[in-house]
């Protein structure tokens, strides 16, 4: 299957190379600069060093001509590049199935990424969502990891995941697009949570209930949606939760690590030199919760810390001065 990658951030990069080992693959970057960097180098040394581009790897220039060659477009820019590609997928008369690699909501609008792909390609167009728990350096060494492809038919959603999958870059098709979008972008938030909470130095106890209280908070978003709750307890939920929560290479754990230090978050995110997407997700789904009347304690406080100034202390003392409620709720 002839594969086109758009994006060559730390992601994209990372499955362009776990893609190549057997299918072709063509990588391509919205900077001239950048794909010549790529192509003279054989290594993403912004985004992703100390990583070999394999030699099959190809690194594309044009992009309708990339597109036009490909059984699969698959978009691994940040959730902000996904609306632009699009578009210029359909003013170029391109019409491919494509998969995506980002997570959120989109900015000021809200919306999911299968709502931008409907209002850019139409709501036939071929369509589905990657995701799950894998770090892409991880993923690009060759480590073991197990993701969801989510689609919007079916069959192709199927079809897709068998082609992709491989012993060491496992992919388990879903059917529940909605649900491993909600995943995969909430989880972010309560990601910049856990570092607010390690950075406080409230214990392992702390975390682990944040963790929990957040699964909840994320799933009682999504079914307000139309997502499948069992969703929730799968590699989109939970397993992304975990990992982005917990592993020490989570840009958004890195969020909330310095917002605890008492760092400013344009700092913190030009310090970081990646997108840490729950810093823009926070945003959207604190309107849409607060318009729908979704309880969402956690994201309400990220979201006071991100856009409100509040001191990261002062929101996780108002969270641990609620009242207490019945579990499941």
């Amino acid at each position: 299957m002839k594969i086109a990658v758009l994006g060559a951030g730390a992601w994209g990069t990372a499955l362009a190379i776990a893609f190549s080992r057997q299918h072709t693959v063509s990588l391509w970057a919205r900077q001239a600069s950048e794909r010549h960097a790529l192509r003279a180098e054989r290594e993403n040394r912004r985004r992703l060093p100390g990583h070999r581009l394999p030699d099959e790897l190809a690194i594309a220039d044009d992009f309708s001509e990339l597109v036009a060659s490909a059984d699969l477009v698959l978009v691994a820019t940040p959730l902000a590049g996904l609306r632009p590609c699009l578009r210029r997928m359909r003013e170029d008369s391109l019409a491919r199935p494509v998969v995506w690699a980002c997570k959120g909501l989109e900015a000021e609008t809200g919306r999911l990424p299968h709502q931008i792909v409907a209002e850019e390609l139409g709501a036939e167009a071929l369509c589905g969502a990657l995701s799950g728990p894998s770090f892409a350096a991880e993923v690009a060494c060759g480590l073991p990891a197990a993701v969801t492809l989510a689609a919007n038919d079916v069959e192709f959603g199927h079809r897709m995941a068998r082609a992709l999958h491989s012993a060491h870059f496992r992919v388990y098709a879903n059917d529940d697009l909605t649900g491993v979008e909600v995943g995969g972008g909430v989880k972010n938030i309560m990601a910049i949570a856990t570092g607010v909470c390690d950075g406080l130095g409230l214990g392992l106890n702390a975390r682990a209930a944040l963790i929990t209280r957040g699964l909840a908070e994320i799933a009682r978003f999504g079914v307000a949606l139309g997502a499948h709750p069992q969703t929730f307890m799968g590699l989109a939920g939970m397993g992304d939760l975990i990992l982005t929560c917990t592993g020490d290479l989570s840009r958004n754990r890195s969020v909330g690590l310095a917002l605890a230090a008492g760092r400013r978050l344009p700092q913190i995110l030009d310090d970081l030199g990646h997108v840490a997407e729950g810093v823009s997700t926070t945003r959207e789904v604190a309107r849409m919760a607060e318009r729908l009347g979704i309880d969402m304690p956690i994201t309400r406080a990220v979201d006071a810390i991100l856009y409100r100034d509040e001191p990261a202390a002062q929101a996780v003392d108002k969270l641990l001065r609620r009242d207490p409620k019945i579990e499941a709720s």
